[in-house]
């Protein structure tokens, strides 16, 4: 087994007051309902067990369960770290949501880095990153969709970085831009035979 971990990091200004979109981020009975592939969330105080239903890599369909230690800042933050205690369980998050006071709401930033342990060998790192990337980022936009429409609002990019959720001002669809900015794709111009725009 090869531990293998990627990292994710997001910010948006949400359209809604702090006070809600805290309530959404620590309510475990809501969590697996906005996150793609969370099944369920136990609860025994500071510890949070979280079940994950069957997620594909590279042909592999894994579905971990991982025990995190809380620490809730109300409401400010929420850092959390997988269990030393829980020594046999082969996946963890360690993280932090940070949650500040903005001009149009909520200004959400997101950092997490994620670990499991998956059958592969070390020398697979590349397609093995890349493959949870992918999942991550997938995850990240159905995420962002669902806690927007659960919270009646709209997210908009924070000025000055190349991701976190954007909502088009027709129709609220949202695109998660995770780690690093993306380039956009030149426009091309189609040209008719006379050489025409």
């Amino acid at each position: 087994m090869t531990e293998f971990t990627v990292r994710d990091r997001s910010s948006a200004v949400v359209d809604s007051p702090r006070e809600d979109v805290w309530s959404a981020l620590t309510d475990p009975d809501l969590l697996p309902r906005l996150t793609p592939y969370l099944r369920e969330i136990e609860v025994d105080g500071d510890r949070w067990r979280w079940h994950l239903s069957r997620i594909p890599v590279l042909g592999l369909a894994v579905a971990p369960s991982f025990t995190e230690v809380m620490a809730f800042d109300q409401p400010s933050s929420i850092v959390f770290e997988h269990d030393p205690a829980r020594a046999d369980e082969r996946a963890g998050v360690a993280g932090r949501y940070h949650l500040a006071e903005a001009h149009a709401g909520t200004d959400l930033s997101i950092d997490l880095a994620i670990s499991v342990d998956l059958p592969f060998p070390s020398l697979a790192k590349p397609a093995v990153h890349t493959a949870m990337k992918g999942v991550v980022a997938a995850m990240g936009r159905r995420f962002s969709t669902n806690l927007v429409r659960h919270l009646g609002s709209a997210a908009c990019e924070r000025p000055g970085h190349g991701y976190g959720p954007v909502v088009a001002d027709d129709d609220r669809r949202i695109t998660w831009r995770t780690t690093l900015p993306m380039r956009r794709p030149r426009s091309r111009r189609h040209r008719t035979r006379s050489g025409t725009p």
